[in-house]
């Protein structure tokens, strides 16, 4: 089954894929190697905003780290990369705006680690860093980037 088909039967349908919001490239390939740029979470167009700990709970800091997932995808399609030729998702970075004694990080970076399974299966299973800060740009609420090898 293709990813396309995949994205289908889940009833997964992609964004559109985010510009940039400074002076960085989505996406550079360099070998083998698809380096994503950290990626916001748009969720029906709006940005999820907000602190885990605070106005989040972990159900909506999963959700916005799914949309940062699915961010990701996007901006792979962006750059013209057929999601077929993922050959596995090699590493995500979650960066999880939350209050200083918040430590479910790791909880909140499952919805796009999660995302990653259920679109890749075993090609989706990843290292991880999932981290709490005090800030992200725009004021939001989770931030993810990726590592993933390409075919060629």
């Amino acid at each position: 089954m293709t990813i396309e088909a995949r994205l289908e039967q889940l009833g997964i349908q992609l964004p559109e894929a985010a510009a940039p919001v400074a002076s960085y490239v989505p996406v550079v390939v360099h070998g083998g190697f698809a380096h994503v740029s950290g990626q916001l979470p748009f969720v029906d167009g709006e940005l999820v905003t907000g602190r885990l700990g605070d106005d989040l709970d972990l159900d909506a800091g999963q959700a916005a780290a799914r949309a940062c997932g699915l961010m990701i995808l996007a901006q792979l399609k962006g750059a013209l990369i057929p999601l077929d030729k993922v050959e596995r998702i090699v590493k995500l970075g979650a960066f999880v705006t939350s209050t200083p004694d918040y430590a479910d990080q790791p909880k909140v970076a499952n919805g796009a680690s999660d995302l990653m399974f259920e679109v890749f299966g075993e090609k989706g299973r990843h290292a991880r860093a999932a981290v709490g800060v005090p800030a992200l740009p725009l004021g939001a609420a989770v931030e993810v980037d990726a590592v993933i090898a390409i075919a060629d």
